[in-house]
């Protein structure tokens, strides 16, 4: 009896603990999305980003920078060569110069492919756009050559103002020569009143 006493105790000493590892444990609510994780990568905006790199390069395409770059690479040239030797901070060759170039190029050329990019993709998006309407253009004029031929369909057989008049010209010129006819056959003698008396004897 004693070792299933035993028995009993730790299995109640095992309930005991696993409830109260389940109630310290927090619930998950499955009606919740989950919270978004930490990420060690700062976070961009693609689009801020993008609209930062177009205005680089148009900046790097504008004479303005050309002439900027110039007067620095002159100053910095005539500097590093007449001023004292204790103030010189890049002496000839100029690496310094050359790194800073090369840096400005390596950043420059991605940045203009992103321009690039970017304009090309609203290209796109505007050939397509243009492609629609004109589609939309071609559907809408052959709408309306179909209604405009139905109209002259209809046309033709609706009285014109011509068609009506020249039938008004057809009934008066009737009219005119059933009235002239009339006229004609009121001055004939279709049967005479006065006869010869011979004629009538000789017709016996």
């Amino acid at each position: 009896m004693a070792p299933e006493r035993d028995g009993t105790r730790e299995n109640a000493r095992e309930r005991t603990l696993s409830g109260a590892t389940a109630t310290t444990r927090p619930r998950v609510r499955l009606d919740q999305p989950r919270p978004p994780r930490r990420r060690l990568v700062p976070e961009w905006d693609p689009e801020a980003f993008g609209r930062l790199s177009e205005r680089i390069a148009r900046f790097l395409g504008t004479g303005r920078f050309i002439v900027w770059m110039t007067v620095v690479i002159i100053v910095w040239v005539l500097w590093n060569v007449f001023a004292p030797h204790d103030l010189r901070f890049d002496n000839y060759p100029f690496i310094f110069l050359t790194l800073m170039l090369s840096l400005q190029a390596s950043y420059a050329a991605p940045l203009i492919l992103l321009a690039q990019n970017r304009q090309d993709d609203r290209d796109r998006v505007n050939l397509e756009q243009d492609r629609k309407q004109n589609e939309r253009s071609i559907a809408d004029t052959e709408y309306l050559t179909r209604e405009v031929a139905a109209l002259r369909m209809g046309l033709g057989e609706v009285a014109t103002r011509d068609w009506i008049r020249n039938e008004l010209q057809d009934m008066l010129k009737e009219l005119d020569d059933r009235r002239d006819g009339h006229r004609g056959h009121e001055g004939k003698v279709v049967f005479p009143a006065d006869r010869s008396p011979g004629r009538d004897t000789d017709d016996r």
